[in-house]
């Protein structure tokens, strides 16, 4: 008879991401007509560490309608240009991928950054995507589930097992992307954070609250679910909405104005005060999309706003449990 499966360890509650504001990476260009290279990819990261990003992100997709570096890939690059800020998926669409070797991958950037990495997992929402793939579409959230179970066993070594993922990984912290009810569940009882996409400041706090309630149902803390939220933004003059919704429809290959609800705009202190409504709904952590494929001028003059505006108690490394308090403005 085979032995039982092991026990997939409980999550980690861990989750190397300090408060504030963090930048997500220029892996998808629309105006530019070549990828970066690792060296200009390399200057971004360092500069967006010195204007004081809170984590480096990197989003994913294995089969797109335009070209863009591949997620692990890219943040190998951030890993070796940096030294103290975090870095991670936003997010990986872990059921299209073999789920052995994003162990092993993570594992080793867990390693490489000195316990920098966050696994930022999701399902994804194109069928084409996962056709192209070869995998099936409508078992997405099974094998997502299924897929965090695998990691998490993964990073656990026995020491009878002679086939294991050596050296044993730290605890890589693994965040749930989405806003389904399925992916708050998810977060609940899987995941060390959440990170959603598309979700107004009034429904984030919503969400959040069911959020806690399935925490609770699962035998957790709320406060061990990280809470971050991703925000597409344009800042600039009376025409940054126009050309942020027209880089945005690029993005996606969708009429730009499709997106005009999920779009902050304006300048900087109108941007850095909608992205302050995240954190009264309960987030601690905002990954800016900035919808540009030069994005370092943008992040720069809203981070200097966003941190007038919101006070933060210094960041703990593994914590994102500290008050973070928003100014009047």
């Amino acid at each position: 008879m085979p032995s039982d499966p092991p026990a997939v360890p409980a999550p980690t509650a861990s989750a190397p991401v300090s408060q504030g504001l963090g930048l997500i990476l220029p892996t998808f260009p629309q105006r530019r007509p070549t990828l970066p290279s690792a060296a200009a990819l390399a200057a971004v990261c360092r500069q967006a560490e010195s204007q004081g990003a809170g984590a480096l992100w990197v989003c994913d997709h294995l089969f797109w309608h335009g070209p863009n570096v591949e997620a692990l890939s890219a943040l190998g690059v951030a890993v070796a240009a940096t030294t103290e800020v975090s870095v991670g998926t936003c997010v990986l669409q872990l059921p299209l991928r073999h789920v052995p070797s994003v162990a092993k991958e993570a594992a080793s950037l867990a390693h490489l950054s000195g316990g920098r990495f966050v696994l930022g997992v999701g399902v994804g929402s194109h069928r084409g995507e996962y056709d192209a793939a070869g995998v099936d579409f409508a078992t997405r959230g099974r094998r997502l589930d299924d897929g965090i179970d695998v990691l998490r066993r993964a990073w656990t070594v026995s020491a009878h097992e002679h086939y294991a993922q050596r050296p044993a990984a730290p605890a890589v912290p693994v965040w749930v992307g989405g806003s389904s009810e399925a992916a708050l569940r998810r977060a609940a009882r899987r995941g060390d954070g959440w990170i959603p996409l598309f979700v107004a400041p009034d429904e984030y706090a919503a969400a959040g609250h069911r959020l806690d309630k399935e925490a609770d149902r699962a035998g957790r803390e709320p406060r061990d679910v990280a809470r971050a939220m991703v925000a597409f933004v344009a800042v600039g003059d009376a025409d940054a909405a126009e050309r942020g919704l027209e880089w945005m429809g690029s993005l996606y290959g969708l009429p730009g104005h499709s997106f005009a609800r999920h779009l902050v705009t304006g300048d900087a202190r109108r941007c850095a005060s909608t992205l302050a409504r995240y954190v009264e709904a309960g987030a601690r952590h905002v990954a800016v999309f900035v919808t540009d494929d030069d994005p370092l001028v943008q992040f720069e003059d809203l981070a200097g706003e966003f941190a007038a505006m919101v006070t933060c108690t210094p960041p703990v490394r593994g914590d994102l449990g500290e008050t973070l308090e928003v100014s009047a403005w």
